[in-house]
């Protein structure tokens, strides 16, 4: 897996490369410390994953984040930040990044990019906690003019959840290729982009 770290502290981005590459899995091509470095190494690189810190002077890693996303469309972007902030939090999952870990979580940075890279999102266990208070649901959904089954109710609940493909198939006794037909199926009717947008659909429109 190849992937780009940019952080504006030079010292944790080349711990961040060292640890990483140590696994054996992860192969850390290019480092960056700024919005405009990230711009310009996705671009040039277009790695497997982008591993970003949030605060950063000048563009920051959301508003380089989205400009990635605007012109790459399948960029996975994954989060590492020290800052809890609710805002920060809201803003990554509207705008599609595959995830938002904190740094004090750091042995399991390397778990969440497999994980990113798998094809899941990945929030550690301080933002999983926080979205049911951050995103408030609507009081009623049609989900009958949507066509949508309470099999399909049931997968995005457990795609909200943070459930990976294989364990989802586990849990309701039905294939993987079943279970990602299902998922494609359901981003095709809510015109959503990715399984975070699936998620985001839970807590604002299912989870009372």
């Amino acid at each position: 897996m190849n992937i780009i770290v940019i952080d504006d502290d030079k010292l944790v981005a080349l711990s961040l490369k060292t640890i990483l590459e140590s696994t054996g899995k992860i192969k850390v091509a290019e480092m960056g410390s700024s919005g405009e470095e990230a711009i310009r190494l996705y671009s040039k690189i277009k790695p497997d994953v982008m591993l970003m810190d949030i605060r950063m002077e000048g563009i920051t890693g959301l508003e380089a984040g989205e400009r990635i996303l605007k012109s790459y469309p399948d960029a996975r972007i994954l989060y590492l930040t020290t800052f809890s902030d609710d805002e920060y939090i809201i803003k990554a999952l509207n705008m599609g990044a595959k995830g938002y870990i904190l740094k004090q979580d750091f042995d399991g940075i390397a778990p969440a990019l497999e994980a990113v890279m798998g094809g899941q999102s990945v929030f550690g266990n301080q933002i999983i906690t926080k979205l049911p208070e951050l995103i408030k649901p609507r009081e009623t959904y049609d989900f009958a003019a949507h066509g949508i089954s309470d099999k399909e109710r049931e997968i995005i609940e457990l795609v909200a959840e943070g459930l990976s493909n294989k364990e989802i198939s586990g849990k309701l006794f039905l294939g993987e290729g079943t279970i990602r037909n299902y998922i494609s199926g359901l981003l095709d009717k809510l015109d959503l982009r990715d399984r975070t947008q699936l998620a985001v659909f839970y807590y604002t429109e299912i989870k009372a």
